[in-house]
């Protein structure tokens, strides 16, 4: 049997328009937008210094778990359901493993040895090398 009145609530516009804006559970403050625009100017940059270094540097699977881990700001959890593989598998794309008490593989590992890498410039590096 349908009852409207269990379904459909009753409510004066003017008491919504009363509501202050920081009740809304979705309410964000002028600092906090200033926060998420600069936030996402960042992501936009990183992202394409990324898709530049693929080819390079970093396996498909990780790239794809970079751009969900910091681009979209996913939990391991949910690229591993994105991915369709495990959590464990997600955090090794990203950071590695550890064997021999040393650091292997890894997305975020490359990217910073490519950072680096591009820091030093080609002269220093040559020099570098060859020192």
């Amino acid at each position: 049997m349908y009852n409207s009145d269990f379904w459909e609530m009753r409510l004066d516009q003017r008491e919504l328009e009363n509501a202050p804006n920081e009740a809304g559970i979705w309410y964000e403050s002028v600092e906090d937008q200033k926060r998420r625009y600069v936030w996402e100017d960042r992501v936009a940059e990183l992202a394409v210094r990324i898709l530049e270094a693929t080819p390079r540097c970093l396996t498909e699977k990780q790239r794809e778990a970079t751009l969900l881990y910091f681009c979209r700001r996913k939990t391991q959890s949910e690229i591993a359901a994105i991915m369709d593989i495990s959590r464990r598998v997600v955090s090794q794309h990203l950071f590695g493993i550890r064997r021999g008490g040393k650091q292997v593989g890894g997305a975020i590992g490359k990217l910073r040895k490519l950072c680096e890498e591009q820091a030093m410039g080609p002269g220093i590096r040559d020099s570098a090398a060859s020192g």
